[in-house]
């Protein structure tokens, strides 16, 4: 048994050491949240935070991430930076089809963590690792830009 901590909670798993972290947290846990796009973590769709670092669970084993801090977008309402960015995308109108976004705001999220006022490059350059198949770049960065002036300003929730 493995035990992991997501989204401030315990959780158990029977998983094999080796199965990626994408299918503990969708088939066993029923998180279903972070999505599949490429199994080989070059899209994007899969990415989670560890220990707050963005990382792609499909190819991360669960062995892994035994007892480190796992978030996933489930989580991200309850995060202040999350939350306001969760928003931003809503009022951006970011999703078109909506698969790719989870991995998106969760990329987002570490960003403004980390560079709390990105500039343009800043973010294409975070941001190119996730891939959006409808192409809602430019809603992607400006909702981004508005999350940022909003924590700027307190970032209420």
């Amino acid at each position: 048994m493995t035990r992991l901590q997501v989204n401030g909670q315990a959780k158990d798993t029977h998983a094999p050491d080796d199965m990626p972290l994408l299918w503990v947290l969708r088939d066993d846990l029923g998180m279903t949240g972070t999505k599949f796009g490429c199994g080989m973590a070059l899209c994007g769709a899969c990415t989670v935070h560890v220990d707050g670092e963005p990382v792609r669970a499909c190819v991360t084993p669960v062995s892994a991430v035994a007892g480190r801090a796992i978030a996933t977008i489930e989580g991200m309402g309850d995060d202040r930076i999350g939350a306001v960015v969760q928003r931003a995308w809503v009022e951006n109108n970011v999703a078109q089809c909506g698969y790719c976004q989870a991995g998106q705001i969760m990329t987002a999220v570490n960003l403004l963590k980390v560079t709390p006022q990105p500039s343009d490059s800043e973010i294409e350059d975070a941001m190119s690792g996730n891939i959006c198949r409808c192409g809602t770049y430019p809603r992607i960065r400006a909702a981004i830009h508005q999350a940022a002036a909003q924590l700027a300003q307190g970032g209420k929730q």
